[in-house]
């Protein structure tokens, strides 16, 4: 009997009748991949789609799960001949039935629901993983407040931890890049699927296209931080899973990982920075070879050392995202995050447009006008979703583009302000912060600070992005971290109940901007930009924004320098 027709048979008798099962093509003397295609029914009676991938003839094994909006074949982790893999379609998307609820509570139930009946299917051992890469890791960091039965680890890859902050509305302001990119990608395997769906169900299509529809009205209709943005975000670990995080520094979803990590790393969670969205940068594998390694060891009981290497791992950009992806980068590994050890460095805004460790005595006031600015210049978290969609051959046609100091006129639609050069090496790993008074002609506009690394070129390359809303000066003390004398490095931004600013009135901010991970070379320069909102975000009615630059309340930077570096000038 051909072997590829056993394999069938096979997999039709252990998982039960009424399934498709396909073998996937493979070369003689190869295992022969099997596809089991199989229809799990959720207690409120809505089908959701789920596709088991297995090495050989079905059979009991280690098995590791992921819940995608994207459709079928969104699988995004490789796993060896020694696991199944279980792609689960979440309801409202793809093939599943019922109505998207931008991974609310109904879609968190289904992961318990899930893992519960695939733990107990005869392709299961009773051990199971998961794995997420951004949406199918937002699903299940939304779902850790429940018990998740059966799983011993997981891998999860870029993903939100508060899915309002870490990406929708970060600093309050709407990033609609993302949100309309994601709405899109699971519209488009829902419309290419609908085809199956019309013909089993037709009822059910108005469910998949009103909960689409109605998903992106509620992001509108929630400015603020709310129960409903509560109900799909970080509420609590009910379990002693070990996790692996994957990302980059220059992730859409950087944050997320970070405070994830945090969260997590009581039950032993590592943290790995070495590409995301972001992509991975040549020279290494992205976390692939540890991902297998954390599968290996937590499910399977392997002893291979991977518990007891270093928690953190960073891989550090060395000037610029182009010449990280290109290879140039460095590696610093730690016992947690932020790094023990950091300490962080304060710079005055100081006049003549300079950044200094001494506070000017006598105070001045430095304005530029919120005029909209290119994204590739100075959104640094949605490069990675526009280079995607294929600007990546634009920008590197005409690097310009990627040029923070060609952003804005300087004195006119932005401010910058600039350190002399460095002496020594400086790395810089961890949050950052910009403290400032400012006032605004227009309430309701945004504060956007660029950190960027200046070569001796002149040529300035953006590392990261700080985003507020002027209707939120307020954050969240206990939930703001801290540096040795006190000093807020990383604040927690209170995003619940806005209070706009009155026309010309001076007020403290505290911009968060997401972690920065940066070797500066000898003789480059640091430097902050304050600019107008990218066009990534609303279009808005262009401000005069003025800050105190000098003096007590005069606008400060806080840098994260690591152990054994220091930001000695010139």
């Amino acid at each position: 009997m051909d072997k590829r027709i056993a394999a069938v048979l096979l997999a039709t008798a252990v998982t039960g009748t009424g399934l498709v099962a396909t073998p996937a093509p493979a070369r003689a003397e190869e295992p022969v991949r099997v596809v089991v295609e199989q229809r799990f029914t959720t207690s409120d009676g809505v089908e959701l789609q789920t596709t088991l991938t297995s090495t050989g003839p079905v059979s009991a094994k280690p098995t590791v799960v992921e819940f995608s909006p994207y459709g079928d074949g969104s699988q995004t982790l490789d796993v060896s001949a020694d696991y199944n893999f279980l792609l689960v379609q979440v309801r409202g998307t793809g093939d599943s039935d019922g109505s998207f609820d931008a991974l609310g509570p109904r879609s968190q139930a289904d992961v318990v629901e899930t893992l519960r009946w695939a733990c107990d299917q005869p392709f299961s051992d009773g051990r199971l993983a998961l794995n997420g890469f951004s949406a199918s890791a937002i699903v299940l960091y939304n779902s850790w407040h429940q018990r998740l039965p059966c799983v011993k680890a997981a891998i999860l890859k870029s993903g939100t931890h508060e899915l309002y902050r870490d990406l929708l509305v970060p600093g309050g302001i709407l990033n609609l890049l993302p949100g309309a990119g994601v709405l899109g990608l699971i519209g488009a395997p829902a419309l290419l699927q609908g085809i199956d769906r019309l013909e089993r169900d037709p009822g059910s299509s108005l469910d998949v296209v009103g909960g689409l529809f109605s998903t992106g009205v509620d992001v509108l209709a929630h400015p603020t931080l709310d129960d409903w943005w509560r109900q799909r975000g970080w509420r609590g670990d009910a379990n002693d899973i070990p996790v692996l995080m994957i990302n980059g520094f220059y992730d859409v979803e950087s944050r997320g990982a970070f405070q994830a990590y945090q969260a997590l790393r009581a039950d032993g969670a590592h943290l790995v920075m070495e590409g995301g969205h972001d992509g991975v940068p040549a020279g290494t594998d992205g976390g692939r070879g540890e991902a297998a390694a954390w599968l290996d060891h937590y499910v399977r009981g392997v002893d291979n050392g991977v518990e007891a290497t270093p928690r953190v791992s960073l891989t550090l950009a060395q000037g610029s995202r182009a010449s990280y992806l290109a290879g140039q980068h460095t590696t610093v590994t730690a016992s947690d995050w932020p790094v023990p050890g950091t300490r962080w460095a304060e710079l005055a805004l100081a006049p003549g447009r300079a950044l200094t460790g001494a506070v000017p005595s006598a105070r001045s006031v430095a304005s530029y006008l919120t005029v909209p600015t290119l994204p590739t210049m100075t959104d640094v978290p949605n490069i990675a979703l526009l280079e995607a969609g294929g600007l990546s051959a634009l920008t590197g046609a005409l690097p310009l583009l990627a040029r923070s100091d060609l952003a804005a006129l300087d004195g006119l639609t932005g401010q910058s302000f600039t350190t002399r050069p460095l002496a020594a090496d400086a790395d810089l790993a961890g949050p950052v912060a910009l403290d400032l008074t400012m006032a605004t002609t227009t309430p309701g506009s945004g504060i956007w600070a660029v950190l960027s690394d200046v070569a001796p070129d002149g040529s300035a390359h953006p590392l990261t992005v700080g985003r507020l809303s002027t209707s939120y000066p307020g954050i969240d003390p206990a939930r703001s971290l801290t540096d040795q004398v006190g000093r807020v490095v990383s604040p927690y931004g209170d995003y619940t109940h806005p209070s706009a600013a009155g026309p010309g009135e001076f007020r403290r901010y505290q911009v968060e901007l997401w972690p920065v991970g940066n070797r500066f070379r000898a003789g480059h320069r640091i430097r902050v930009q304050l600019v107008g909102t990218s066009l990534a975000s609303p279009l808005a009615l262009p401000g005069l924004h003025s800050v105190r630059i000098g003096g007590l309340d005069g606008a400060r930077l806080r840098l994260p320098v690591l152990p054994g570096s220091d930001l000695s000038l010139r």
